[in-house]
């Protein structure tokens, strides 16, 4: 995927509250359906959350998960590995986090991390980070030649909508938690950050794999753009299996 984040438009917003509600509703009860479906198949999900620090993918996380069955649902929340797992290849770790088949996982975060922190920070060797993209590729593929169905998100908003959002966090004690030193360190680092985020877009992006880049700037844009085309990729590969997809009147009466 060539992309230049640069150039995107975040204007894209939902202008109307009611459309959201709806919109919401439709589409949390279509995956709803599908995570039923994906369980009588036995079909594992993989579900990898990457983008700018706030760009909101804790928010999109909690609405594509607030209707689903918890009981065959993980989110995983990656940061730095810790000592004893240092001691393994950089993809143990992940492996070891995959689902059962038939049941979902959400990386908030992700093996990604090789080639986008661990590339900045000069925690992996330009040799290291440099052949990930490959093996990366060989360990995605291993999962969608297999009973596993994956898809990945890259959330992007502003500078300048960072910044506000950092703000706002700082001065609201219920989010203050959020926000960290390193946070607003990582800020001198933007445009590493951008061309970091495009050679993986440009490098990773598989058909079975693939990458969705989403305006993030509105919030609700987002989470309503994550959710569709989060349906329509499952949609899509289980047509493909040949596999008949749900009845949704059953779901949005």
């Amino acid at each position: 995927m060539e992309i230049n984040l640069r150039q995107m438009d975040l204007s894209k917003k939902v202008e109307s509250k009611k459309d959201y509600k709806n919109f919401l509703k439709k589409f949390q009860y279509r995956l709803l359906s599908l995570q039923q479906l994906l369980f009588q198949e036995k079909i594992g999900l993989v579900i990898v959350m990457e983008g700018m620090d706030a760009a909101g993918k804790g928010g999109a996380i909690k609405r594509m998960t607030e209707k689903l069955d918890p009981r065959g649902l993980q989110v995983y929340p990656i940061s730095a590995p810790q000592p004893h797992e240092k001691r393994y290849h950089y993809l143990q770790r992940f492996w070891r986090k995959l689902p059962q088949y038939g049941q979902i996982a959400i990386f908030d975060r992700s093996w990604y991390g090789r080639v986008i922190v661990e590339r900045i920070e000069g925690f992996a060797t330009k040799n290291e980070w440099g052949r990930a993209y490959q093996e990366i590729n060989d360990f995605e593929k291993l999962l969608t030649e297999d009973d596993y169905l994956t898809i990945k998100f890259w959330v992007h908003i502003s500078n300048d909508e960072q910044l506000a959002r950092f703000e706002a966090r700082k001065n609201d004690p219920l989010k203050q938690w959020k926000l960290t030193d390193e946070d607003w360190r990582n800020r001198e680092k933007w445009e590493l950050y951008e061309e970091a985020a495009e050679d993986m877009l440009r490098l990773t992006d598989t058909v079975d794999a693939p990458w969705h880049v989403i305006e993030g700037n509105d919030k609700k844009y987002a989470r309503l753009a994550i959710l569709q085309t989060l349906v329509n990729h499952i949609e899509n590969q289980l047509t493909a299996r040949g596999i008949p997809l749900p009845d949704y009147q059953l779901f949005e009466k």
